[in-house]
């Protein structure tokens, strides 16, 4: 398992993705996504480094994942 910190949107999008595939990502708020990010399996960055950016980015990736499936 590769290791993942904040920075690492399009693959925790993905991994994101293939753990709650039928979630719109668009409806997951910041807090909830924040701790879905640290739970994942790889996940070691400090939580306490994440920002409204780093979460908006993650949450676009997530959703780009969750759109190419729908397709």
């Amino acid at each position: 398992m590769p290791q993942i910190t904040w920075n690492n949107a399009e693959e925790i999008g993905i991994q994101l993705q293939e753990k709650f595939p039928e979630t719109d990502p668009l409806t997951v708020r910041f807090t909830e996504l924040h701790r879905f990010v640290t739970e994942l399996p790889g996940f070691v960055d400090d939580p306490q480094k994440s920002n409204e950016a780093k979460l908006e980015a993650i949450q676009m990736a997530w959703y780009e994942e969750w759109k190419d499936r729908r397709s």
